[in-house]
């Protein structure tokens, strides 16, 4: 068996993670492969991901060690360094001597340096002007990561951009689903008691309406607990 370049195994690591978002996946678990991909395939030896969570914070959702999360962790409890720069602006920071910007980021410099890393590089995952996060690729060695190495990170970023926001959509689009069948399922109850109140009171269906709506409105309830009630016969109007 001939055995598949890095190039090859770069390749099918895309058009596996391209599978995955089709035929349907766990985000976490998508994040880790593409973190695990960029320690296996591009010259880095370790690699961590961070994303921005509702309140706007930033947070590490994966990483393949625990030297990277430490020094990512460092960083956001700082607020300051290369990964958090990359988020801020929404462009890749490269760093190919970290001891060089020691004293622009010394916690972070210091932390790097206590677990072993000599240089770094983080690329946005970004889509327009969306930035949700970063991938941060650290190296023992110091130098800038290769020009194709770069590219393929980015290409990575953005297959995880892409994953997370498949994700969203489809979980908002699960939320809108049940708004509507909460609203449809609503609509049958009230037309329900409409049709019990129009009996009861020999009224025809707006004037039923109009008792159901002014009835819940006097009393801060929803046209649906109050047609629930009437059609239960809990409450008679």
């Amino acid at each position: 068996m001939v055995a598949m370049t890095r190039e090859g195994r770069l390749v099918d690591t895309f058009v596996t993670l391209a599978d995955t978002l089709v035929a349907g996946y766990d985000v976490v678990d998508l994040l880790q492969s593409l973190v695990d991909a960029c320690a296996e395939l591009l010259d880095a030896s370790a690699a961590g991901l961070m994303l921005v969570d509702g309140s706007g914070d930033l947070a590490v959702v994966a990483s393949t060690s625990e030297k990277s999360r430490l020094v990512e962790i460092m960083q956001l409890r700082a607020g300051l360094g290369p990964c958090v720069e990359c988020f801020t602006t929404g462009s890749a920071v490269a760093v190919d001597d970290i001891a060089s910007i020691a004293e622009r980021w010394p916690d972070f410099a210091r932390e790097a340096e206590e677990q072993g890393f000599k240089s770094v590089h983080a690329v946005p995952l970004r889509l327009r002007g969306n930035v949700l996060g970063t991938l941060n690729l650290f190296r023992t060695q110091l130098g800038f990561l290769a020009p194709e190495d770069a590219s393929a990170a980015q290409g990575l970023a953005d297959v995880a951009t892409i994953g997370i926001l498949h994700e969203r959509a489809i979980r908002e689009n699960q939320i809108a689903k049940d708004q509507l069948q909460h609203a449809l399922t609503s609509r049958v109850i009230i037309e329900q008691a409409k049709g019990v109140l129009a009996q009861i009171h020999d009224v025809d269906m707006d004037t039923a309406f109009g008792t159901l709506r002014a009835y819940a409105r006097n009393n801060g309830l929803t046209l649906r607990v109050v047609a629930q009630q009437v059609v239960e016969r809990t409450l008679q109007l």
